[in-house]
């Protein structure tokens, strides 16, 4: 189902998919997209994000929501680190709005893995997070802050040729996001951190020391992949793996809460 939500004034396109039959005990799932690496998104592109959806509400009865962050395909808006990161908490908040669902987890790519690591370190409705070929920082982006404003602007995300009003604000919020630091909040929470060994865009070394930060982190290195592990179906097995063991322990803790209700 095409959907879209608003943030900051930005109507934002999205896709909700529904499992075919809903459950008694709803789990449901939020899927950010990462930075485009060319004009239109290449194969990073959004346009692949729905199908995904589909797939993980048909195979493990999850709930899924995808969307474009502000300056992407169809949505409004350009493209600020912080403003992507506001895009995701309003993502979550649709999707529970729009679902009855008894936990929210988010599975994210690139620049989306990072983002919802953050998010998920300072909103407790979010019970696990996948951070899918993520950096564990943007370091890199913020040493020459120009140079990403350009290539923004040449794969189209930034739009309005007087954005932003303040760019020492908005380069200042690229080195304020760490998902390394974000990691160390999540406590009890699931984090899968999944990475291509061959990344030439992300190093394999970022999920080792984002793994590291969260000490029940499940890490896996997909042998001989490189960044785009969206279309490599041995990742997208192990994040459908993943969400089923979220599945199978909502549906234990929920039985258990029942148990402890009859008992009272």
């Amino acid at each position: 189902m095409d959907s879209r939500f608003t943030v900051d004034s930005n109507e934002l396109t999205a896709h909700l998919a529904r499992p075919a039959r809903a459950p008694s005990v709803q789990p449901a799932v939020v899927i950010v997209h990462g930075f485009p690496t060319e004009a239109g998104g290449g194969i990073n592109s959004t346009m692949t994000m729905p199908a995904l959806a589909d797939l993980i509400a048909a195979e493990t009865g999850f709930a899924a929501l995808t969307y474009a962050s502000r300056g992407v395909a169809g949505s409004g808006g350009d493209f600020s680190l912080d403003g992507w990161r506001r895009d995701l908490v309003g993502a979550v908040d649709f999707l529970t709005s729009e679902v009855p669902c008894a936990g929210v987890w988010v599975i994210g790519f690139g620049t989306g893995g990072a983002l919802a690591v953050v998010v998920a370190s300072r909103d407790e409705r979010v019970r696990g997070v996948a951070a899918v070929a993520a950096p564990a920082d943007f370091e890199d982006w913020a040493r020459n802050p120009r140079k990403l404003l350009v290539w923004a602007r040449e794969v189209g995300v930034v739009r309005d040729p007087e954005f932003p009003k303040r760019f020492d604000r908005w380069a200042a919020e690229i080195k304020a996001v760490r998902a390394v630091e974000a990691a160390e909040s999540l406590g009890g929470r699931s984090l899968l951190v999944l990475h291509g060994s061959d990344d030439e865009t992300v190093p394999v070394f970022d999920a080792r020391v984002l793994a590291d930060a969260h000490s029940g982190s499940d890490l896996r290195i997909i042998s001989g992949a490189g960044h785009h592990l969206r279309h490599d179906p041995r990742a997208v097995a192990v994040l459908l793996g993943w969400l089923e063991r979220q599945r199978q322990s909502l549906l234990a803790s929920a039985a258990g809460a029942g148990d402890g209700n009859a008992n009272l």
